[in-house]
């Protein structure tokens, strides 16, 4: 039995969601639509501020099924009403970033700029020339973003120097000691 999938999505105002026989769901907000395709098993049942969804069989394949399409329909309703956001910090002497037009250049200590492409649907901010700031109503999406920044230059353990999550803890080595 799922836990997650037997929970029914309150719907906030001004958010509609629809879903066609095929099981083509769309949810439309006051920051976007969003669509997806939920599986062959799943159905999904829209009765005046709520969404819920029913599994055909007991399979645990599409059990697991069931609590995901609840977690992404959930997802999708949070993002159309108020969105998601993931927040990046630089470290470094000299590392900072800026946006420029669809692009974020990146000046990370390498001998050229580094020069991320931002997708669409999604806004990126830089403030203070060391914080990102990733804003977008595709969770997936928003978190990809980030993580491919932060792929750029991780967050090394012995200085501390790179791009990281802003709550995010770096545990530092010692470095060498001379006898």
């Amino acid at each position: 039995m799922s836990r997650i999938g037997n929970k029914s999505v309150r719907l906030p105002e001004k958010v509609k969601v629809g879903c066609t026989e095929g099981g083509a769901v769309t949810v439309e907000g006051p920051k976007g639509k969003l669509e997806w395709t939920l599986p062959r098993q799943i159905k999904l049942r829209v009765e005046e501020n709520e969404v819920s969804l029913a599994r055909e069989d007991e399979s645990r394949s599409v059990k697991a099924l069931h609590g995901l399409s609840r977690s992404l329909i959930n997802n999708m309703v949070t993002g159309v009403s108020q969105g998601f956001q993931k927040s990046l910090e630089i470290q470094g002497v000299g590392f900072r970033a800026q946006v420029q037009g669809s692009k974020l250049n990146l000046s990370l200590g390498f001998s050229h700029p580094v020069v991320f492409q931002i997708p669409d649907g999604i806004k990126v901010t830089v403030q203070e020339n060391t914080k990102i700031l990733v804003e977008g109503i595709d969770r997936q999406k928003v978190g990809q973003v980030a993580a491919d920044i932060r792929a750029y230059y991780p967050p090394e353990p012995y200085k501390g120097k790179g791009i990281r999550y802003s709550d995010e803890q770096v545990l530092r080595k010692e470095g060498k000691t001379v006898q």
